[in-house]
């Protein structure tokens, strides 16, 4: 085993140190990772697994972070005077779609809109999901009109369907939500969304671009992004995945989703599935962007890494480091934590009202 390094961070470090002992992990945080590093030591998928038994272990992975997000927003206070329904659109592929509009129970004029696509890995959870509820009705209580988009996963409780079916559905979302513009009371769109929505984000707007109607997305905030498709063996120019592994997401585990999204490997360059992969010309052109990290994020680097290639290619970007925290943690953690997450909640309202 390597000597202790101490002045460097994570395990590049210490490779003994796990999240729970990390000095940089905000000590509000630390009751959540409890646990949780030794669920991680020994997961039951690896590269011999077959494409079935990573199906199985997605659903249940699944279950278990549905019971977790259950028991960590029940009993949390409803937020108030927001309004919410439901529209049941067809998708380009000829399926249905469900879309959940929240709003401002009262309001007088027009909003910025966000098309918020949830977490997940593109392969599990879902947009009724009560963590991402209420995420959209935040950000609707701030003042924007909010479309949660209920996408095809590549497994789960919404799946099997791989590459490219939920990208497809969020590309129809995004077009009906410019297409309802007046409906709505919406002067702008923003694409938001966390983890795999934000690959999603990603994907749907350099779609738009390669198919000549990205005018219809006014920018993207893509939070703590899934876009490099590549988690084991990781990457030696990814640093954040050495420093920082198995931080409340295993690689290998990791890597699985990558199999459950794409199951021959076939897109594994593609950008459309996995973003990181852009060079300049699928990305001139695209609106502006903010990308946000989570510095304890074995992903942290990957989200850089795409920011640093969007302004090389000319396109208004913002990044953010919200220190302190793991994985999408920022989004998560309103009991534990309230500044972090309203933080977040502000900058996604602040650069939408600004646009």
């Amino acid at each position: 085993m390597p000597a202790a390094t101490p002045h460097l961070p994570g395990k590049l470090g210490d490779p003994t140190r796990t999240i729970a002992t990390d000095p940089r992990l905000d000590p509000r945080l630390a009751a959540g990772v409890a646990g949780v590093t030794t669920a991680l030591e020994d997961p039951p998928v690896g590269p011999d697994s077959t494409y079935t038994e990573v199906l199985a272990h997605v659903a249940t992975v699944e279950a278990e972070i549905d019971a977790a997000y259950a028991e960590m927003f029940r009993g949390l206070p409803p937020v108030r005077s927001v309004a919410r329904r439901t529209e049941v659109i067809k998708g380009t592929d000829g399926n249905q779609i469900e879309l959940f509009v929240h709003e401002p129970a009262e309001r007088s004029r027009t909003l910025p809109g966000i098309v918020h696509l949830h977490g997940g890995g593109m392969v599990m959870l879902a947009a009724r999901d009560p963590q991402f509820v209420r995420w959209r009705d935040e950000l609707a209580a701030t003042g924007l009109c909010v479309v949660g988009v209920e996408f095809r996963n590549g497994a789960g409780k919404l799946g099997n369907h791989p590459f490219p079916a939920g990208l497809n559905d969020c590309a129809s979302a995004t077009r009906w939500t410019h297409d309802n513009r007046s409906a709505l009371g919406i002067d702008r769109i923003v694409l938001s969304g966390e983890s795999g929505g934000s690959n999603l984000c990603l994907a749907t707007a350099l779609k738009a671009l390669r198919e000549g109607w990205s005018e219809r997305i006014t920018a993207i905030y893509a939070c703590c992004p899934f876009v490099s498709g590549t988690y084991s063996p990781a990457p030696p120019e990814l640093t954040s995945m050495h420093e920082n592994q198995n931080y409340m997401l295993d690689l290998v585990m990791t890597q699985a989703l990558v199999r459950a999204y794409d199951p021959e490997g076939e897109h594994a360059t593609n950008p459309l599935a996995w973003p990181y992969h852009a060079n300049p010309d699928d990305l001139k052109g695209l609106p502006p962007h903010v990308i946000s990290v989570n510095e304890l994020d074995p992903l942290r680097d990957e989200g850089l890494v795409y920011a640093r290639k969007l302004l090389a290619a000319g396109v208004p970007t913002v990044s953010r480091t919200v220190n302190g925290t793991y994985h999408a943690a920022d989004l998560r953690c309103l009991a534990a934590a309230p500044e972090i997450y309203r933080a977040t909640l502000r900058d996604v309202h602040g650069f939408a009202a600004s646009l």
